[in-house]
């Protein structure tokens, strides 16, 4: 806050306080001059007006609000923000730090994630058999610490701290057979994942289905793990400045070819073979190096995998067209800041679960 608003802020609330407190001592000392029967000698419709004490319960009300007022400027940065921090302290990440909103909400929180820590190591690590876990996450946490305290990321350390995560994954393996950890799993992908992924997981339109054996970035514990912590951004350039129309029609022509099924391709009528192997010869020039020369996809760079029948945006003719023609673009955002390594281990071995991929 500038230092002009400061100023206008505690100016005025000292105003306020000064102003009400003088009102109520002049209203107390103010003494009207009374008639003989005690009444102000004002009469309203019949009426006659006393001047009668104020209730002692309403006085010690109205200055106990007072006192309170004062007490709330010295305790909190309620005078020059910038300059009176207040005398009340909270703790955040085990220092006593001057009151704000912000400190108050990250004590709060802090408060509340070491009660879940220490559930979750008590009662579904142990219950699980991946107490072995404990020390990794404690590397892991001083890892992003110092990457947090960095003006830039550093990315040797970054490259440590995806290490850190994989370290993890065999620990994830075992959460994903235990019922309990199932539960809050699954409590959590309701809270977090649902909205973009379905309840049932089985995902939308762009979005993919958590419960098939098709994953663009990979479907191991590991590849899942950093998935959630870092997020992913997937990119399909446009090709229609490339190819022209007539181009866009036969690589989808061709992809469609090459589909288990030919999906929906086929809902306008068979394929065209002409555009089939014009389209094989568009592929084996522009598209190989992110899907392969067999069309299976690369996970490096979460290339989907074009022979399965499996589609994120939709496997009839004119969808894939539109496809190649103007590209695709999504994103997962990462979830490492908001929700912390011990419940991204249980959101990894609950998505784990789902899959058709089998837990070794």
């Amino acid at each position: 806050m500038s230092f002009f608003w400061s100023s206008w802020i505690t100016i005025f609330s000292l105003a306020c306080w000064v102003f009400i407190f003088g009102v109520l001592v002049w209203t107390l000392k103010t003494k009207p001059v009374l008639e003989e029967d005690e009444t102000t000698g004002h009469s309203y419709d019949g009426i006659r007006e006393y001047d009668k004490p104020l209730p002692k319960w309403w006085l010690a009300v109205f200055f106990g609000t007072l006192a309170w007022g004062l007490g709330y400027f010295v305790l909190y940065p309620s005078i020059q923000p910038n300059s009176w921090k207040g005398i009340t302290t909270v703790e955040v990440d085990g220092q006593q730090v001057p009151w704000t909103s912000k400190n108050e909400l990250n004590s709060q929180l802090q408060a509340n994630n070491k009660v879940f820590t220490e559930n979750f190591e008590q009662n579904i690590l142990a219950v699980a058999g991946a107490t072995d876990a404990v020390p990794v996450l404690a590397k892991l946490s001083e890892l992003q610490a110092e990457q947090r305290k960095n003006a830039e990321p550093d990315s040797d350390l970054q490259a440590k701290i995806d290490e850190q995560v994989k370290l993890l994954a065999p620990y994830v393996d075992k959460l994903a057979g235990d019922p309990e950890a199932q539960k809050v799993g699954n409590r959590l992908f309701l809270q977090n994942c649902a909205l973009c992924h379905g309840s049932n997981a089985k995902g939308a339109t762009g979005y993919p289905d958590l419960t098939d054996n098709d994953w663009l970035h990979g479907g191991n514990a590991d590849e899942i793990l950093l998935t959630i912590h870092n997020g992913r951004v997937g990119a399909m350039a446009a090709w229609q400045k490339q190819l022209g129309e007539s181009g866009v029609r036969a690589a989808a022509e061709y992809v469609l070819s090459i589909s288990s099924g030919h999906g929906a391709g086929v809902d306008n009528g068979e394929l065209n073979q002409s555009l089939v192997a014009q389209g094989k010869a568009i592929f084996e020039a522009n598209c190989v190096l992110c899907h392969g020369a067999d069309a299976k996809g690369l996970t490096a760079f979460g290339a989907p995998n074009l022979t399965d029948d499996i589609w994120l945006f939709g496997g009839d003719r004119e969808t894939v067209q539109t496809t190649i023609r103007h590209g695709r673009a999504g994103v997962m955002p990462e979830w490492q800041t908001k929700l912390g390594n011990e419940r991204i281990m249980l959101l990894a071995a609950y998505v784990r679960s789902l899959s058709q991929n089998p837990v070794e």
